[in-house]
């Protein structure tokens, strides 16, 4: 019988992403607090970047898209907020979203799977995710449980479980 096997990959859907961004437009524009002061979230190429005419404000705008994103089902472990930074007379905030996991995560991710998972799994680092391998579906799901009850800086999706 041939191994089962699934993939971690860590991935932002770009249109929630993209959705979420939407929504917290919309929010800024219609609250008071945000009035006159020049608040905005826009794309940056792959970033998004958070302008106000205060570091309070620009803190506070990336509160409205946190909520926002995890509303849309995205975790906050996939953001990377830089720390608020002068631009002239405004404030601002780039925020990237992490795609991949990089090798030294996977490391960890593979050394947690090697040391407290079942002896049957196996687990490869190809490219920016990981192929876990066994001969047991359930030996799989336990892996998962495993990594799901984990407190890892990545945020982690199971996909292709065959």
């Amino acid at each position: 019988m041939a191994d089962s096997t699934f993939d971690i990959v860590s991935k932002v859907d770009h249109m929630e992403a993209e959705n979420a961004v939407n929504q917290a437009q919309k929010e800024i524009a219609q609250r008071y607090d945000f009035k006159n002061i020049g608040a905005s979230v826009e794309w940056s190429g792959e970033k998004l970047l958070l302008k106000a005419s205060a570091e309070e404000r620009v803190k506070a705008v990336l509160e409205v898209l946190e909520a926002k994103m995890i509303k849309r089902g995205i975790t906050l472990r996939s953001l990377d907020a830089g720390e608020p930074y002068a631009s002239g007379k405004e404030y601002r905030i780039e925020v990237g979203l992490k795609n991949g996991i990089d090798s030294d995560d996977a490391k960890k991710i593979a050394k947690i799977i090697r040391d407290e998972g079942p002896k049957t799994v196996k687990s490869q680092i190809q490219g920016d995710e990981l192929r876990v391998s066994s001969k047991s579906r359930d030996d799989l799901q336990a892996t998962m449980a495993l990594l799901k009850g984990k407190d890892l800086d990545v945020a982690l999706q199971f996909v292709n479980f065959r």
